[in-house]
């Protein structure tokens, strides 16, 4: 049931477009492996093998620390309504960090140039591997909406209150990989 496709064509595309949530799964050797819920509304196809997302402040960076040991990134959409698939992008990713030059390029070519409150850095993947799945087994959801928490909370601690949240909170990894966040651009 699982078809390996050359590159993320059009039916891809307009799959990736259609879903709320993907999910990025990273890991380095000896560490933890980490699976991240992401919304897609700050998600863009580049080219037929490239794709980026731009990444909030969270509580971790697990896969900061996972593509600078490592490299490897899988991105995996599902569908949760309407017909069946699964979606997963293979492949080797990196950090763009804010305020470089390829972050700045990649903002304003994909996403209008447009930072959101919390605005930590940009994950690329250099898609190496398309291939869908059934689906068959992934339940029905219905969407309700975007959650603002994360939102009011990067405005409320303002760029200061950020910057000493990404010093303090997502320098290491729980593993105690560094993530190079906080590192020149």
């Amino acid at each position: 049931m699982a078809k390996v496709i050359p590159s993320i064509d059009a039916t891809c595309r307009a799959f990736i477009g259609r879903q709320r949530i993907f999910f990025a799964a990273s890991a380095a050797p000896g560490a933890r492996v980490n699976v991240s819920p992401r919304g897609t509304d700050l998600f863009a196809v580049l080219d037929d093998r490239t794709v980026a997302y731009l990444d909030k402040t969270g509580s971790g960076a697990e896969t900061a620390a996972h593509l600078k040991a490592d490299g490897r990134l899988t991105l995996m959409f599902c569908a949760f309504d309407g017909p069946p698939n699964i979606l997963r992008l293979y492949g080797r990713g990196e950090i763009l960090r804010r305020g470089a030059d390829a972050y700045r390029d990649v903002l304003e070519s994909a996403f209008g140039g447009a930072e959101p409150a919390g605005a930590r850095q940009i994950v690329r993947l250099h898609v190496d591997r398309v291939q869908t799945s059934c689906g068959y087994g992934a339940p029905l959801f219905d969407y309700r909406g975007e959650r603002p928490s994360l939102d009011n909370w990067a405005r409320a601690k303002g760029e200061d209150g950020l910057a000493a949240y990404r010093r303090e909170k997502n320098a290491v990894s729980i593993d105690g990989l560094p993530t190079g966040l906080g590192e020149p651009g």
